[in-house]
């Protein structure tokens, strides 16, 4: 006999552990450190696996497991790093996030000619 079973609570985490870099993304600024930034999506993942399995002891109505969530945290940092730099970073959608909330910025060029040619020829 075969069985398949999916814990909810692990998918919820998988889930979670693919979007962590952009969410790091979009509360950072483009020029944040990486290790501020790692700090961060480290702190993301020990915060969401402990709250996962909080949420599956409360909805099994079971004994909260502290380990089980911390021992979630450390793949769960581990996925969001590889996809982070396997796949947000190189489609560019690490940035977009950072750029969503930052400052538009004007940037200005200058004619490399010193004299603005006229629209009408007047000779």
């Amino acid at each position: 006999m075969i069985e398949f079973n999916l814990d909810v609570a692990l998918v919820i985490q998988l889930l979670v552990s693919t979007v962590l870099p952009l969410l790091v993304g979009l509360v950072t600024k483009t020029v944040t450190r990486p290790g501020v930034k790692a700090v961060l999506l480290a702190t993301f993942s020990l915060l969401t696996s402990l709250l996962v399995e909080l949420g599956a002891a409360v909805t099994a109505g079971t004994t909260y497991d502290i380990g089980q969530g911390l021992l979630l945290a450390l793949p769960t940092f581990l996925i969001a790093v590889g996809l982070h730099y396997g796949l947000w970073k190189p489609v560019g959608a690490a940035e977009k996030a950072q750029e969503l909330f930052a400052p538009s910025t004007v940037t200005v060029h200058e004619n490399a000619s010193p004299k603005p040619e006229p629209l009408i020829d007047l000779d």
